[in-house]
Protein backbone atom coordinates (compact mmCIF):
# COMPACT_ATOMS: atom_id res chain seq x y z
CA UNK A 1 0.00 0.00 0.00
CA UNK A 2 2.83 2.42 0.87
CA UNK A 3 4.75 1.62 -1.94
CA UNK A 4 1.58 1.90 -4.52
CA UNK A 5 1.08 5.54 -2.31
CA UNK A 6 4.58 6.11 -3.28
CA UNK A 7 4.70 5.89 -6.77
CA UNK A 8 1.55 7.74 -7.51
CA UNK A 9 2.57 11.19 -4.87
CA UNK A 10 5.75 12.55 -4.98
CA UNK A 11 8.17 12.42 -2.52
CA UNK A 12 8.51 15.11 0.45
CA UNK A 13 10.44 18.12 0.52
CA UNK A 14 12.84 19.18 3.00
CA UNK A 15 10.65 22.76 3.40
CA UNK A 16 8.23 21.61 6.39
CA UNK A 17 4.33 22.36 6.71
CA UNK A 18 2.69 25.12 8.19
CA UNK A 19 1.94 23.87 12.02
CA UNK A 20 -1.82 24.93 11.07
CA UNK A 21 -2.01 22.78 8.19
CA UNK A 22 -0.12 20.29 9.65
CA UNK A 23 -2.87 19.85 12.42
CA UNK A 24 -5.51 19.80 9.36
CA UNK A 25 -3.72 17.21 7.78
CA UNK A 26 -3.39 14.85 10.98
CA UNK A 27 -7.04 15.56 11.88
CA UNK A 28 -7.89 14.04 8.30
CA UNK A 29 -5.72 11.41 8.83
CA UNK A 30 -6.90 10.56 12.33
CA UNK A 31 -10.43 10.40 11.05
CA UNK A 32 -9.50 8.23 8.16
CA UNK A 33 -8.05 5.82 10.32
CA UNK A 34 -11.13 5.75 13.12
CA UNK A 35 -13.26 5.20 9.72
CA UNK A 36 -11.35 2.00 8.74
CA UNK A 37 -11.69 0.77 12.20
CA UNK A 38 -14.88 1.19 12.66
CA UNK A 39 -17.36 -1.34 11.10
CA UNK A 40 -20.51 -1.16 9.84
CA UNK A 41 -21.88 -4.33 8.95
CA UNK A 42 -25.37 -2.73 8.28
CA UNK A 43 -24.62 0.41 6.76
CA UNK A 44 -23.87 0.73 3.35
CA UNK A 45 -20.72 3.03 2.35
CA UNK A 46 -20.99 6.02 0.90
CA UNK A 47 -19.31 9.13 -0.91
CA UNK A 48 -18.65 12.01 1.28
CA UNK A 49 -21.61 14.82 1.67
CA UNK A 50 -19.89 18.43 1.00
CA UNK A 51 -20.49 20.94 3.35
CA UNK A 52 -23.19 23.47 1.58
CA UNK A 53 -20.42 25.70 0.37
CA UNK A 54 -19.49 27.16 -3.13
CA UNK A 55 -16.99 29.40 -4.64
CA UNK A 56 -15.38 30.02 -7.93
CA UNK A 57 -11.87 29.25 -8.03
CA UNK A 58 -9.39 30.76 -10.62
CA UNK A 59 -6.78 29.09 -12.42
CA UNK A 60 -3.49 29.35 -10.74
CA UNK A 61 -0.69 26.99 -11.15
CA UNK A 62 2.29 26.35 -8.50
CA UNK A 63 5.66 26.57 -9.36
CA UNK A 64 7.40 24.48 -6.67
CA UNK A 65 6.28 21.13 -4.89
CA UNK A 66 5.12 20.72 -1.54
CA UNK A 67 3.99 17.36 -0.26
CA UNK A 68 3.02 16.41 3.04
CA UNK A 69 5.49 14.65 5.34
CA UNK A 70 5.55 10.95 4.47
CA UNK A 71 4.44 9.86 8.01
CA UNK A 72 0.89 11.36 7.17
CA UNK A 73 0.32 8.11 4.74
CA UNK A 74 1.46 5.54 6.46
CA UNK A 75 -1.23 3.08 7.63
CA UNK A 76 -3.93 4.56 5.24
CA UNK A 77 -5.82 2.12 3.26
CA UNK A 78 -6.99 3.37 0.05
CA UNK A 79 -7.22 1.17 -3.46
CA UNK A 80 -6.77 3.47 -6.57
CA UNK A 81 -9.20 4.02 -9.17
CA UNK A 82 -8.43 2.88 -13.17
CA UNK A 83 -12.32 2.34 -13.76
CA UNK A 84 -15.41 4.71 -13.55
CA UNK A 85 -16.64 2.86 -10.43
CA UNK A 86 -16.26 4.86 -7.22
CA UNK A 87 -14.85 3.32 -3.25
CA UNK A 88 -14.78 4.96 -0.80
CA UNK A 89 -11.28 4.90 -0.51
CA UNK A 90 -10.74 6.39 -4.09
CA UNK A 91 -12.66 9.33 -2.54
CA UNK A 92 -10.20 9.45 0.79
CA UNK A 93 -7.02 9.33 -1.83
CA UNK A 94 -8.11 12.20 -4.40
CA UNK A 95 -8.72 14.50 -0.81
CA UNK A 96 -5.17 13.96 0.36
CA UNK A 97 -3.90 14.44 -2.96
CA UNK A 98 -5.80 17.69 -3.44
CA UNK A 99 -4.52 18.70 0.24
CA UNK A 100 -0.80 18.04 -0.84
CA UNK A 101 -1.36 20.23 -3.99
CA UNK A 102 -3.24 23.23 -1.51
CA UNK A 103 -0.48 23.08 0.27
CA UNK A 104 1.93 23.73 -2.54
CA UNK A 105 -0.37 26.52 -3.34
CA UNK A 106 0.27 28.10 0.11
CA UNK A 107 3.48 28.15 -0.12
CA UNK A 108 3.81 29.40 -3.86
CA UNK A 109 4.66 32.99 -3.72
CA UNK A 110 1.98 35.03 -6.57
CA UNK A 111 3.10 38.43 -8.02
CA UNK A 112 -0.68 40.38 -7.43
CA UNK A 113 -2.13 41.09 -11.33
CA UNK A 114 -2.80 44.87 -11.59
CA UNK A 115 -6.51 45.85 -13.34
CA UNK A 116 -4.33 47.22 -15.89
CA UNK A 117 -2.48 44.68 -17.13
CA UNK A 118 -3.88 41.20 -18.94
CA UNK A 119 -3.77 37.45 -17.58
CA UNK A 120 -1.91 35.51 -20.65
CA UNK A 121 -2.37 31.62 -21.50
CA UNK A 122 -1.02 29.89 -23.98
CA UNK A 123 -2.58 26.43 -24.14
CA UNK A 124 -3.32 23.63 -26.66
CA UNK A 125 -7.18 22.61 -26.61
CA UNK A 126 -9.68 21.48 -28.82
CA UNK A 127 -13.69 21.13 -28.31
CA UNK A 128 -16.37 18.93 -29.90
CA UNK A 129 -18.93 20.67 -32.33
CA UNK A 130 -22.63 20.31 -32.46
CA UNK A 131 -24.48 19.49 -35.78
CA UNK A 132 -27.77 20.01 -36.10
CA UNK A 133 -28.76 15.98 -37.05
CA UNK A 134 -26.06 14.37 -35.45
CA UNK A 135 -24.07 13.58 -32.95
CA UNK A 136 -21.15 15.69 -31.81
CA UNK A 137 -17.86 15.47 -33.60
CA UNK A 138 -14.51 16.08 -31.93
CA UNK A 139 -12.32 19.26 -33.53
CA UNK A 140 -8.35 18.93 -34.14
CA UNK A 141 -6.14 19.92 -31.15
CA UNK A 142 -4.66 23.42 -31.93
CA UNK A 143 -2.90 26.63 -29.99
CA UNK A 144 -4.59 28.90 -28.77
CA UNK A 145 -3.45 31.94 -26.88
CA UNK A 146 -5.58 34.13 -24.82
CA UNK A 147 -5.32 37.61 -23.43
CA UNK A 148 -8.01 38.35 -20.37
CA UNK A 149 -8.74 41.60 -18.61
CA UNK A 150 -8.31 42.35 -15.43
CA UNK A 151 -10.31 45.12 -15.22
CA UNK A 152 -13.08 45.08 -12.54
CA UNK A 153 -15.71 46.34 -15.22
CA UNK A 154 -17.93 46.42 -16.41
CA UNK A 155 -15.91 45.96 -19.92
CA UNK A 156 -17.29 44.62 -23.45
CA UNK A 157 -14.18 42.82 -24.41
CA UNK A 158 -13.28 39.77 -22.19
CA UNK A 159 -10.42 38.92 -23.85
CA UNK A 160 -8.68 38.35 -26.86
CA UNK A 161 -7.98 35.16 -28.44
CA UNK A 162 -5.13 33.88 -31.06
CA UNK A 163 -5.48 30.85 -32.99
CA UNK A 164 -5.62 29.39 -36.36
CA UNK A 165 -3.35 32.61 -37.52
CA UNK A 166 -5.80 35.49 -36.36
CA UNK A 167 -6.67 37.37 -33.68
CA UNK A 168 -10.39 37.38 -32.57
CA UNK A 169 -12.02 39.97 -29.61
CA UNK A 170 -14.30 37.64 -26.93
CA UNK A 171 -17.39 39.37 -26.53
CA UNK A 172 -19.99 38.54 -24.21
CA UNK A 173 -23.60 38.95 -26.04
CA UNK A 174 -25.35 41.75 -24.05
CA UNK A 175 -28.86 44.07 -24.58
CA UNK A 176 -28.50 46.78 -26.17
CA UNK A 177 -27.15 49.58 -23.97
CA UNK A 178 -25.55 47.68 -21.57
CA UNK A 179 -22.24 49.00 -19.92
CA UNK A 180 -20.57 45.63 -20.22
CA UNK A 181 -19.53 42.33 -17.83
CA UNK A 182 -18.20 43.20 -14.79
CA UNK A 183 -15.47 41.10 -12.16
CA UNK A 184 -17.49 38.49 -10.46
CA UNK A 185 -17.98 34.36 -11.39
CA UNK A 186 -18.41 34.51 -15.13
CA UNK A 187 -15.24 37.00 -15.47
CA UNK A 188 -12.94 36.11 -12.69
CA UNK A 189 -10.26 38.67 -12.44
CA UNK A 190 -7.36 38.66 -9.51
CA UNK A 191 -8.63 41.07 -7.24
CA UNK A 192 -12.24 39.33 -7.71
CA UNK A 193 -10.66 35.91 -6.60
CA UNK A 194 -8.46 37.88 -4.04
CA UNK A 195 -11.74 38.75 -2.22
CA UNK A 196 -13.34 35.20 -2.51
CA UNK A 197 -13.18 33.20 1.36
CA UNK A 198 -9.93 31.59 1.80
CA UNK A 199 -11.81 29.17 4.46
CA UNK A 200 -12.75 26.03 2.06
CA UNK A 201 -16.14 25.23 3.64
CA UNK A 202 -17.08 28.83 2.59
CA UNK A 203 -15.20 28.73 -0.54
CA UNK A 204 -17.35 26.01 -1.25
CA UNK A 205 -20.71 27.21 -0.28
CA UNK A 206 -19.87 30.36 -2.51
CA UNK A 207 -19.54 28.42 -5.38
CA UNK A 208 -22.44 26.27 -5.00
CA UNK A 209 -24.04 29.67 -4.49
CA UNK A 210 -22.79 31.11 -7.70
CA UNK A 211 -22.58 27.94 -10.59
CA UNK A 212 -25.64 28.07 -12.16
CA UNK A 213 -27.60 24.77 -12.64
CA UNK A 214 -27.43 22.78 -15.67
CA UNK A 215 -30.25 20.94 -16.94
CA UNK A 216 -29.41 16.67 -16.64
CA UNK A 217 -26.51 17.55 -14.51
CA UNK A 218 -25.47 17.33 -11.15
CA UNK A 219 -25.25 20.33 -9.62
CA UNK A 220 -21.77 18.30 -7.36
CA UNK A 221 -20.45 17.82 -11.21
CA UNK A 222 -21.41 21.60 -12.35
CA UNK A 223 -18.96 22.72 -9.89
CA UNK A 224 -16.25 20.54 -10.15
CA UNK A 225 -16.45 21.75 -13.77
CA UNK A 226 -16.54 25.36 -13.04
CA UNK A 227 -13.31 25.05 -10.73
CA UNK A 228 -11.91 22.95 -13.84
CA UNK A 229 -12.99 25.92 -15.96
CA UNK A 230 -11.04 28.28 -13.74
CA UNK A 231 -7.83 26.25 -13.37
CA UNK A 232 -7.35 26.75 -16.82
CA UNK A 233 -7.16 31.33 -17.64
CA UNK A 234 -6.68 33.03 -14.59
CA UNK A 235 -4.35 33.69 -11.76
CA UNK A 236 -5.22 33.62 -8.19
CA UNK A 237 -3.31 34.66 -4.79
CA UNK A 238 -2.24 31.37 -3.27
CA UNK A 239 -4.36 31.48 -0.17
CA UNK A 240 -7.34 31.74 -2.09
CA UNK A 241 -5.64 28.77 -4.64
CA UNK A 242 -5.25 26.62 -1.68
CA UNK A 243 -9.11 26.57 -0.11
CA UNK A 244 -9.93 25.99 -3.86
CA UNK A 245 -8.04 22.92 -4.19
CA UNK A 246 -9.14 22.08 0.01
CA UNK A 247 -12.75 22.53 -1.52
CA UNK A 248 -12.13 20.19 -4.15
CA UNK A 249 -11.42 17.75 -2.26
CA UNK A 250 -14.61 18.10 -0.32
CA UNK A 251 -16.40 17.54 -2.90
CA UNK A 252 -18.46 13.89 -3.12
CA UNK A 253 -17.02 11.17 -6.19
CA UNK A 254 -13.70 13.04 -6.82
CA UNK A 255 -10.99 10.37 -7.36
CA UNK A 256 -7.56 9.74 -8.02
CA UNK A 257 -6.31 8.45 -11.20
CA UNK A 258 -2.40 6.72 -10.85
CA UNK A 259 -1.63 7.60 -14.35
CA UNK A 260 -3.18 10.29 -16.30
CA UNK A 261 -2.31 12.01 -20.11
CA UNK A 262 -2.95 15.78 -20.61
CA UNK A 263 -3.45 16.41 -24.12
CA UNK A 264 0.14 17.52 -24.75
CA UNK A 265 1.09 14.19 -24.03
CA UNK A 266 2.32 14.56 -20.37
CA UNK A 267 2.02 11.92 -17.91
CA UNK A 268 0.83 13.04 -14.47
CA UNK A 269 -1.53 11.80 -11.72
CA UNK A 270 -5.39 12.90 -12.09
CA UNK A 271 -8.28 14.12 -10.34
CA UNK A 272 -11.12 12.95 -11.99
CA UNK A 273 -15.22 12.90 -10.92
CA UNK A 274 -18.16 11.48 -12.82
CA UNK A 275 -21.61 12.60 -13.63
CA UNK A 276 -23.71 9.43 -13.80
CA UNK A 277 -26.78 10.93 -14.29
CA UNK A 278 -25.22 13.27 -17.56
CA UNK A 279 -22.93 10.48 -18.51
CA UNK A 280 -20.15 12.77 -18.46
CA UNK A 281 -16.53 12.78 -16.83
CA UNK A 282 -13.99 15.76 -16.11
CA UNK A 283 -10.71 15.31 -15.20
CA UNK A 284 -7.36 17.50 -13.80
CA UNK A 285 -3.96 16.53 -14.65
CA UNK A 286 -1.18 17.65 -12.35
CA UNK A 287 2.62 16.86 -13.08
CA UNK A 288 3.61 14.02 -10.44
CA UNK A 289 6.69 15.87 -9.32
CA UNK A 290 6.11 19.45 -8.73
CA UNK A 291 1.90 19.18 -8.17
CA UNK A 292 1.55 21.60 -11.40
CA UNK A 293 -1.30 21.91 -13.21
CA UNK A 294 -0.99 20.54 -16.58
CA UNK A 295 -4.37 20.63 -18.30
CA UNK A 296 -8.40 18.53 -18.48
CA UNK A 297 -10.50 17.44 -20.63
CA UNK A 298 -13.78 15.90 -20.66
CA UNK A 299 -15.56 13.03 -22.08
CA UNK A 300 -18.38 10.98 -22.22
CA UNK A 301 -18.99 7.89 -20.36
CA UNK A 302 -21.32 6.36 -22.11
CA UNK A 303 -23.15 6.57 -25.90
CA UNK A 304 -25.78 8.63 -26.26
CA UNK A 305 -27.39 11.56 -28.24
CA UNK A 306 -24.09 13.64 -28.21
CA UNK A 307 -21.79 10.65 -29.13
CA UNK A 308 -19.97 7.55 -28.57
CA UNK A 309 -18.82 6.44 -24.95
CA UNK A 310 -15.02 7.79 -24.76
CA UNK A 311 -15.83 11.08 -27.07
CA UNK A 312 -13.96 13.88 -26.11
CA UNK A 313 -15.67 17.06 -25.46
CA UNK A 314 -13.21 19.44 -24.91
CA UNK A 315 -9.62 19.27 -24.07
CA UNK A 316 -6.81 21.75 -22.71
CA UNK A 317 -3.25 21.67 -21.79
CA UNK A 318 -1.88 25.07 -20.58
CA UNK A 319 1.91 25.52 -22.42
CA UNK A 320 2.82 28.92 -20.77
CA UNK A 321 1.33 31.31 -18.39
CA UNK A 322 2.04 35.16 -17.28
CA UNK A 323 1.44 38.59 -17.34
CA UNK A 324 1.19 41.42 -19.65
CA UNK A 325 0.55 45.08 -20.11
CA UNK A 326 -1.15 44.74 -23.48
CA UNK A 327 -3.13 42.68 -26.16
CA UNK A 328 -1.16 41.03 -28.35
CA UNK A 329 1.99 41.30 -25.93
CA UNK A 330 3.75 37.93 -25.09
CA UNK A 331 5.65 37.03 -21.91
CA UNK A 332 8.87 37.66 -22.46
CA UNK A 333 8.77 39.51 -25.02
Amino acid sequence: MNEELARVLPPPPERDVPPGRLAHHKDRLMQLIDDDRIPAPHAPTTARQPRVQALRPALWMPAAALALAGALTVGLVTNMDSGYGLEPSDTETAALFLDRIADVAAQTEVTPVHDDQLVYVKSLTAGAEAFEDGPFKPEELHQREVWVSQEPGPVKQLALHYEAGGYSPVRELLPPGSPGTPAGIDRPTYKWLAALPTDPDELLTELYRLTGKVEGQEKAQAVFDRIGELLGETIMPPATAAALYEAAAKIPGVTLIEDAVDPAGRHGVGIRRVDERAAWATEWIFDRDTLTYLGERSYLTADGEMGKKGMIMSENAVLKRGVVDRYRERPGA
